[in-house]
């Protein structure tokens, strides 16, 4: 399976756990795991103080991934901004293809306009944000709405890696 690929995001700011433990259980199942930053610069830093190296998304080819998983922390306020991120979500999702967030990373999911009529959680500081963008939010620790997968919390992040897993295998 080592041709197949999933990317997961980085910008500073990331949940070393939310990033980490997905990264590792995709290594662990034979993905290839590819980590996109935002391109506002190739090294980020992880809440804890961590450098992660990403390469830029305008790089990134969706034909080439089987999902693409984005982690919480504060940095999905600005990858929200990068629009070569947005375009990955939005191409992956309209593609079927599996699109995972967890925490605050729904933001991601509400600015690239994907989250009309699904339903979805995330941590409960961006609970409004996500009923604004038309999604219904439900209190678990996953949620599986078609190709997308979302999680509340650090916790929860056995759960989200396991749906991710269950979807591509």
């Amino acid at each position: 399976m080592s041709n197949k690929k999933v990317a997961i995001f980085v910008e500073d700011n990331y949940n070393e756990i939310e990033f980490w433990y997905p990264y590792y259980r995709m290594k662990e199942a034979g993905f290839e795991v590819i980590v996109v930053g935002s391109g506002r610069k190739d090294t980020f830093k992880s809440k804890l103080g961590t450098l992660t190296n990403g390469v830029d998304p305008a790089t990134v080819k969706i034909d080439d991934l089987e999902a693409v998983i984005i982690p919480g922390g504060y940095a999905p306020d600005r990858m929200r901004v990068s629009p070569h991120m947005l375009r990955i979500v939005r191409e992956m999702f309209q593609a079927g293809k599996v699109v995972a967030a967890i925490c605050h990373a729904s933001w991601v999911l509400s600015s690239a306009g994907i989250l009309k009529g699904k339903k979805v959680t995330a941590c409960e500081m961006i609970k409004d944000d996500l009923v604004n963008a038309g999604s219904e939010f439900l209190n678990q620790e996953v949620v599986v709405d078609g190709n997308l997968i979302t999680s509340r919390v650090p916790d929860d992040v056995p759960a989200f890696s396991r749906e991710i897993l269950r979807q591509l295998l």
